[in-house]
């Protein structure tokens, strides 16, 4: 079975040395999407990119249009008009099943686990390894699940344990691996640090290091400033549907972002989008 996780790059992993390789096509682009619900535009006119190993966060208020845009590109919602290309393909997603066949990936905030099941069982749920006798492989399942975590989380051992059981950092780590075990490529990560507290919030830092170094490219959906300016690449702001504008996050303050999501000012170390505020 094939997993992301065989080539680990060995380059530093201090995060604020940008060492994106932006050279060839990006891994995703969006470019032009729009939606509209009742009449109502969702999102209007936005594009987006993402290379491999970088992370961009996507910010904007509630209804500023980032969640329905990347639900655009996970397959749940059907796009109006605009172009979606992986590694510079036109790519036709109308569903999550066509989603995953481009290695793309969502993790939710709420998880999506199986609380009453171990980590094993989660990793391959509706993708069960089965014996020559047609039985659940327990034991295959249980020796892939300890390869994959022992490369994004070392320090796991709870896996014997139901997932109820477990911490909500380590629930999150259940729920990367079951992502990259199958060559996931494209990461979208919704609010991944919500509910957790500080040393929880570390731990999903290091596994979002861990990804960039097998070149996983994450869309990170975040309220959180302080966990975008840590964890991000680039920002892209959204408001009203639009893309206020985009900046590399070394390149902007944290006192400008919020400029930009609650006024749509878009600072000078920001490449402007079509829903910046006009002077």
């Amino acid at each position: 079975m094939s997993t992301t996780m065989d080539a680990i790059s060995d380059h530093g992993s201090s995060h604020h040395i940008d060492d994106v390789d932006r050279s060839g096509p990006p891994l995703v682009e969006m470019e032009d999407i729009s939606i509209s619900f009742g009449g109502i535009h969702a999102v209007d006119g936005a594009s987006i990119d993402l290379y491999s190993g970088e992370v961009v966060a996507l910010l904007g208020h509630n209804g500023a249009g980032k969640s329905t845009l990347i639900k655009i590109l996970s397959g749940a919602y059907k796009r109006d008009s605009g172009e979606i290309r992986v590694r510079g393909e036109a790519a036709s997603i109308s569903n999550p099943r066509d989603a995953k066949t481009y290695g793309i990936e969502t993790i939710y905030q709420t998880l999506a686990l199986a609380d009453n099941v171990d980590a094993a069982a989660n990793l391959f749920l509706g993708r069960e390894i089965m014996t020559s006798l047609g039985t659940l492989d327990d034991a295959a399942m249980e020796a892939e699940a300890r390869k994959v975590m022992g490369r994004l989380n070392p320090n796991f051992r709870r896996f014997k344990e139901p997932v109820k059981a477990l911490s909500g950092g380590q629930r999150q780590s259940v729920a990367i691996a079951r992502a990259i075990l199958f060559d996931a490529k494209i990461l979208i990560m919704d609010e991944p640090t919500a509910a957790l507290g500080p040393q929880e919030t570390a731990q999903v830092a290091d596994l979002i290091k861990e990804l960039k170094k097998e070149q996983i490219g994450i869309f990170l959906i975040s309220h959180d400033i302080h966990d975008v300016f840590d964890l991000s690449d680039r920002v892209v702001v959204m408001k009203n549907g639009q893309v206020v504008g985009s900046a590399k996050t070394t390149d902007v303050t944290k006192d400008e972002v919020l400029g930009m999501i609650i006024l749509g000012k878009c600072p000078p170390g920001a490449q402007p989008g079509p829903g910046a505020m006009k002077d």
